[in-house]
Parts: C-alpha cells; sequence; structure tokens
C-alpha cells in the first residue's frame, strides 16, 4: 500500500473500488485497533445505539454490510438476530470468522453496491463506516432499499462532515495528523490513513445522505447526531 497514489482514488468509482479494496486489505490486522483509536474508545457505544436504533427483534433477518471484523454483525447476533455479514475485503471476514461466535453467523464476501442476495430478504440493514467508502453510494442505498422487506430499517454509523467550515477544518486537521502518526507507527507509512479526512471531504454529509436516502426510496428518514455531530447515525425505513 506505500506509496499508492491517493490523489487518484477519486478519479472514478472503479478507482476508488480499487484503492479501497488495498487499503482495507492492508490494515485489516490493524482495523479493530484503528477504529477504537479514532472513536476516543467510544466505538463499541455507538454501534450498541445503533442496534438500539434498528429495535432488533428475535429471529430477524439482518444484514451487516461494509462488516469489517463483524462488531455489527456480532451484535446483532447477541440481540437475536439471523445475522449475516458482507464485506469486501476477504481479509476482514478471514478474521470475523474465527472470534468466538464467528462460526454461528454467516459470512459473504461481497460488494455493497451490488449486493449477492434476494429482494426483500432482510428485515435489517446496517453498515459502520461503510456509506463513504463505497464507490457507488446511490447505487449502494439503491441495493440497500432493494434487500430490504416492505417497513424494514437501514441503519448506518459514519463521519459526518461539519457543516460550519472552521470546525471542519479542524476535524479534517485532527484526523490527517493522527493518521500521519498511525500510519507510520502501525505500516512504516504515514500516509496510510490520509484516505479518512480525504474521504469525509467529498463525503455529502449527514443531511446529504438523508436527501440520497429519500431519493433511493426510503422514508422516516433521519440522523442522529453522534460525539457532538461529529459523526451521525443515520436510520430509515422502507
Amino acid at each position: 500500500m506505500k506509496g499508492a497514489p491517493l490523489g487518484r482514488a477519486f478519479d472514478s468509482p472503479d478507482a476508488k473500488q480499487r484503492y479501497v479494496r488495498r487499503l482495507f486489505a492492508t490494515i485489516a490486522p490493524r482495523y479493530d485497533l484503528i477504529t477504537r483509536i479514532l472513536s476516543f474508545g467510544l466505538d463499541g457505544r455507538w454501534k450498541a445505539q445503533l442496534i438500539d436504533l434498528a429495535e432488533v427483534k428475535p429471529g430477524a433477518r439482518l444484514l451487516d454490510l461494509a462488516c469489517g471484523t463483524g462488531d455489527l454483525t456480532f451484535e446483532g447476533a447477541r440481540r437475536g438476530a439471523v445475522a449475516v455479514g458482507l464485506d469486501i475485503t476477504p481479509g476482514m471476514i478471514d478474521l470475523a470468522r474465527v472470534k468466538p461466535g464467528g462460526a454461528r453467523v454467516s459470512w459473504l464476501v461481497g460488494d455493497m453496491a451490488a449486493l449477492p442476495v434476494a429482494d426483500g430478504s432482510f428485515d435489517i440493514v446496517t453498515t459502520g463506516y461503510g456509506l463513504r467508502n463505497t464507490s457507488d453510494l446511490s447505487g449502494a442505498l439503491a441495493d440497500i432499499h432493494r434487500v430490504l422487506r416492505s417497513g424494514g430499517v437501514l441503519c448506518s454509523l459514519d463521519f459526518d462532515r461539519p457543516e460550519r467550515a472552521p470546525v471542519r477544518g479542524v476535524y479534517l486537521t485532527y484526523l490527517t495528523a493522527v493518521g500521519f502518526t498511525l500510519g507510520f507507527v502501525l505500516h512504516g507509512d504515514p500516509d496510510t490513513y490520509r484516505y479518512i479526512p480525504a474521504s469525509i471531504r467529498r463525503y455529502p454529509g449527514a443531511r446529504g445522505v438523508c436527501q440520497l436516502m429519500r431519493g433511493a426510496g426510503f422514508r422516516e428518514v433521519r440522523h442522529v447526531p453522534v460525539l457532538g455531530g461529529l459523526m451521525a447515525i443515520h436510520v430509515a425505513r422502507k
């Protein structure tokens, strides 16, 4: 991953997908550590809040997209859901499988913009840090809408893009500085995590994502500010 041309990662959807695949294959062994550090140790609390908002009932069919090493997938399963975790990075799925309880959850390698599942086959779709990383956000939301049953719910946790320029500037500067340090310490490449602030700069932000969700056919769309609005949980119903 060292020396990868981040500046060209956003040239096209295909370029972003290739970059994201390479990036997450590189960071998979450190993924849990990175999410804990960047969230000030609050990541687990936010994910539990997301599952609360999803109102998981025993027996509900839950699809967790961009599942990483399975935090949301396992939390849904603990609440009684029949859970499936999907990620585009095989290494993430491999790590999730060997966690305690991993053999009792179903796992898929796939693209969240082209889901390999049938129409109306899930009650709940969750994703943590997934929508910002997809190469086709509108296409991903449309496909999520397709695989949800009528009345099903989508819940997404991600970084927000603060609307106020001074706040956004400080936020992105912080993420750049922390990412620079973590990249150097963990990978010997200070540029490894430059993608995070770069992706946030191009992200439509919480209100923009709400608009895209409505455009994809979702209703009762809302977002819950987290960490003073630096993060957001979106909730939308089909």
